[in-house]
């Protein structure tokens, strides 16, 4: 394998994060972004407690932090983040992996480019982790995973696809997709991002969230973070956190900033540390302290590990 799963997990939480957290000039600035990823924290945290995925439960936790599940424009983004930890979940299995995240869409209101845009960026994510994710091959295989549909987003990935075969460069997509605000447009360059530039995180973020061309003035902030997000989650996910430079690493844990609701960049890692040992089936002691006493004498805390899914932690 090439790089462990807890690599990946975090590259593609945090490369989400630092991808929205990225202006225009390249630097990171922590309190211009919008909070796409309150959503995909809360259903994070679902699925560390149940170990499975349950609507109900993401219902109740979005409507304690008042959250609004309403799928209108501004938060079409935050709903496709939102289901990122259900293709982290589930990326061993296809079948189980298109049921779940077409599961989840049902808490927001159908909208096909919103689950078509789920479909796509969760397939690629699935594709990643399992180290099956072909350049060549990836976007005729996406097309495929969305199945028969009536929205612009297949043909907006063949165009990608065209672009990236050509070679072209940054100002010739922008001018392609950046035409107007739309969802499928932001996929559409979020995928062209990350394939032309496919082994380079900083570079795929950078370019992702870059905008000086007269052409595409049009393009608002708030579409270049939506990019940078998806760009880093399907980087990060295939290239895992050591590909994410060093000097923002630091920079995120010197700061230590609340990040996407939680407290710290710390809470965090250890989230996403829980997140994985649920999925791989590792009992962590110390999720359900107990006190583990023989003969008067405490015995130190252990941790059990099997195959996944196997053993949970209850």
């Amino acid at each position: 394998m090439r790089y462990s799963p807890i690599s990946r997990f975090k590259g593609t939480l945090l490369g989400a994060f630092l991808g929205e957290s990225l202006t225009s000039r390249g630097k990171i600035e922590f309190q211009s972004y919008p909070d796409f990823g309150r959503m995909a924290v809360l259903g994070t945290q679902s699925l560390i407690a149940l170990g499975r995925l349950d609507l109900d439960d993401w219902i109740g936790r979005q409507q304690q932090e008042s959250l609004d599940l309403a799928a209108t424009d501004d938060i079409s983004i935050k709903i496709i983040l939102a289901t990122v930890p259900i293709a982290l979940f589930f990326h061993e299995n296809p079948i189980k992996l298109r049921h779940n995240l077409l599961h989840v869409l049902k808490i927001w209101e159908d909208d096909p480019i919103v689950r078509d845009g789920t479909l796509a960026v969760g397939y690629a994510i699935a594709l990643a982790l399992t180290e099956k994710l072909n350049p060549l091959t990836l976007i005729p295989q996406t097309i495929s995973f969305l199945q028969e549909t009536p929205t612009s987003i297949p043909k907006k990935l063949l165009t990608v696809q065209n672009l990236l075969e050509q070679g072209a460069g940054l100002s010739r997509a922008q001018a392609e997709f950046a035409r107007e605000e739309q969802l499928s447009n932001i996929i559409a360059m979020a995928f062209y991002c990350f394939l032309s530039t496919l082994e380079d995180f900083r570079l795929a973020v950078l370019r992702a969230t870059y905008n000086s061309n007269s052409k595409v003035q049009d393009a608002t902030p708030l579409s270049l973070q939506a990019t940078g997000a998806i760009t880093g989650a399907l980087s990060g996910a295939y290239n895992g956190i050591g590909s994410i430079p060093v000097n923002w690493q630091v920079l995120l844990l010197q700061r230590n900033s609340p990040i996407w609701g939680l407290t710290s960049f710390s809470q965090m890692l250890k989230l996403i540390d829980a997140f994985v040992a649920v999925w791989s089936g590792v009992y962590d002691i110390a999720l359900n302290p107990r006190e583990l006493t023989e003969e008067g004498c405490e015995v130190a805390l252990l941790s059990v590990y099997a195959a996944p899914r196997v053993i949970r932690s209850r």
